[in-house]
């Protein structure tokens, strides 16, 4: 039997394969089984080869792998699409009634089974139910009950109507009795199911719980992909907690609103892709000289200009460590998997309200929109500490009396040991103030005077020095910590990473691997590198943007392993590349 299952499900966009795979995906987590899913979808509303597969086992599963053991194909396309990841024994269900499908090739490995999907589904009252079907059909294929289908039908179709649902549930069941009734298929596939209780959630997702943890009120944004689910997994949830998201007319308009929310005392963010940073780059350093905190994610994609909005890339570091004119202390986090975009998120709040700084949360695509199974107790969001940082007033640490000058008035720019100037909220009594974008004194007055203009840059650099102090400034690291080569990666590879590690053992390569989510301020790495024979850094981008860093850095070369065909690692992948670079430096 084997240890995990890969399913998948493809056909043209708009033919409701994001639903279909969804509802897979949310019943093999209700029968106790992990799962790890990825989305392969084009940028426009019909048409367009679209994909949604599944991984799943007992164990933990951390990336995609290079097979495929049953394969739903509602198009020719999808099997020419995926021809290279059937094996032997692959299972492949299609509608062999339809015109389009009834030359369809089956590659010799593979089982076809012919499915009428169609009229089965309206069978069960209408056409529109053929994907339901073909979960039924696949539920056959491995001995999934399909009674685990229908609570995801209800949370599917539930608003609908008790009618729908009982339609859905018989389209499942029609799908499952036809491949029982017509097909004696003998294949190792059976999923075994277990007590456990997981939720299934993607990266926005994360993103959007840490940020209610975290206690943001404010949510502004504009839709783009692939970072319109942050927006839609707080709509609807943040006004429980008292908060307020704003749909803004265009990413200008967002980060203005974020700002103001947040000058007025709300934590506050938004959430964007690449060419939205592009657009808020100069309020960004209105955030930084006035010394507001404010959260903005940066979920990447491929780029430049419009690139390829619905595929994988890492190309925005650069932007997010250099971007924007004159010299702006930011910091910048990178969450390495969906469980830590909910850990990452709540410290982004954090580290902005403590240091006064826009704080950048980094994830991608692939993290973005694949969906993965956790046990519910690894979102403690009763556990999750507030840090509201240097604030004056009642009720607050700080007192106002002591951030006045000998004239009376506050001073929201004081020059401090740390660089940390104390904040005061609207409406704190004897801490009236101003602050503008140009350069000011500590009152918050313009000011071109040489020694405040140097005070100024001087304090807001510091903070970042001061952070770098920060013990847990650190990296994950897994691997042998004794080993020759030194994987360094960041992002959504870490996954991959993890999987790779027992085939790269069992061809006689150990690796130590540190995966960072501290980008800036970051952690000194010389040390492992140093250690290391060989380091080789892994990212999805041309160029080598971490490679370039950690070698300014160490002032060391290090070897790159990139990608940037818009398609994540796969851990195959992976380890082939990792063996291939390491035989080349020993030759």
């Amino acid at each position: 039997m084997a240890s995990d299952l890969n399913w998948a499900i493809g056909g043209e966009a708009g033919d409701g394969i994001d639903s279909t795979g969804k509802i897979f995906a949310q019943a093999l987590a209700r029968a106790g089984r992990h799962v790890f899913t990825s989305k392969d979808f084009a940028s426009r509303i019909r048409g367009g080869y679209t994909a949604y597969k599944v991984r799943t086992s007992v164990d933990r599963v951390e990336s995609v792998v290079d097979r495929l053991d049953v394969l739903i194909a509602l198009t020719e396309r999808t099997i020419e699409e995926n021809r290279d990841e059937l094996v032997d024994g692959s299972v492949v269900i299609y509608d062999g009634e339809r015109t389009s499908m009834q030359d369809v090739e089956i590659p010799d490995q593979s089982i076809g089974l012919s499915v009428p999907l169609q009229d089965l589904a309206e069978q069960a009252g209408g056409a529109i139910m053929r994907n339901v079907v073909a979960l039924g059909a696949a539920a056959a294929v491995v001995d999934f009950p399909v009674d685990y289908l229908d609570e995801a039908l209800v949370k599917r179709f539930g608003t609908k109507g008790e009618a729908i649902v009982a339609n859905n549930r018989e389209a499942a069941r029609l799908g499952r009795d036809y491949v029982r009734g017509e097909f004696d298929i003998d294949t190792d596939y059976a999923i075994e199911t277990t007590d456990a209780d997981y939720v299934l959630l993607n990266g926005d997702e994360a993103i959007g719980m840490g940020a209610i943890a975290a206690g943001c009120r404010f949510y502004a944004g504009y839709p783009i992909t692939p970072a319109t689910d942050v927006m839609q997994y707080l709509t609807g949830r943040i006004e429980d907690f008292g908060g307020t998201v704003v749909q803004a007319e265009d990413e200008l308009s967002a980060i203005n609103m974020a700002l103001g929310a947040a000058r007025a005392g709300a934590r506050s963010m938004t959430a964007t892709s690449g060419p939205g940073i592009d657009l808020m780059t100069e309020t960004i350093g209105l955030i930084a000289t006035t010394e507001t905190p404010l959260v903005i994610a940066d979920v990447m994609r491929s780029g430049p200009s419009t690139g390829m909005p619905t595929k994988q890339e890492q190309g925005d570091l650069n932007q997010l460590l250099y971007g924007g004119h004159g010299e702006i202390p930011r910091f910048v986090l990178a969450p390495t998997t969906i469980a830590e975009c909910f850990d990452r998120t709540v410290e982004a709040f954090n580290l902005a309200e403590r240091y006064q700084v826009p704080v950048f949360l980094v994830s991608d695509l692939s993290m973005a929109v694949t969906e993965q199974t956790f046990p519910p107790e690894r979102f403690d969001v009763d556990s999750v500490e507030i840090d509201r940082g240097k604030v004056a007033g009642p009720g607050y640490e700080e007192s106002v009396a002591d951030w006045t000058d000998a004239d009376g008035h506050f001073q929201p720019h004081a020059v401090t040991d740390d660089g940390i100037s104390p904040r005061a909220f609207p409406g704190t009594v004897d801490a009236a103030h101003m602050t503008t974008g140009l350069e000011h004194d500590e009152r918050g007055h313009r000011t071109e005077a040489e020694d405040e203009r140097v005070d100024q840059v001087d304090k807001r650099q510091h903070k970042v020095e001061t952070a770098r102090e920060r013990e847990d400034l650190s990296w994950r690291e897994f691997g042998d910590p004794d080993a020759d080569t030194l994987v360094v990666s960041w992002g959504s590879n870490e996954g991959a990473i993890r999987e790779a590690l027992p085939e790269l053992e069992s061809r006689g390569i150990d690796v130590r691997v540190l995966t960072v989510p501290y980008l800036y301020p970051r952690p000194d790495l010389s040390g492992p590198i140093e250690a290391a024979e060989r380091t080789v850094v892994v990212e999805c981008n041309a160029t080598g943007q971490l490679a370039d860093v950690i070698e300014g850095d160490v002032l060391e070369e290090v070897d790159r392993i990139g990608k940037y065909t818009g398609v994540r690692f796969t851990a195959d992948e992976l380890a082939d590349r990792i063996v291939e670079r390491v035989m080349e430096v020993r030759a």
